[in-house]
């Protein structure tokens, strides 16, 4: 028997703007995830360059 999984949360990632699916591993701090990826996650810090630096 196959597991559904269209039952599971779902976000949209702050650097890539997909959606992504709950995952096991997120279990205890979903309400934190805001990224899809280990590398959104890094890229959501070369973004935060302030532009009035330059």
């Amino acid at each position: 028997m196959a597991h559904s999984k269209s039952h599971l949360p779902t976000k949209v990632c702050l650097v890539c703007q997909r959606p992504f699916t709950w995952r096991k591993k997120w279990e205890k701090n979903w309400p934190e995830v805001k990224y899809c990826s280990k590398r959104c996650q890094g890229n959501s810090k070369v973004k935060k360059i302030d532009p009035s630096a330059h």
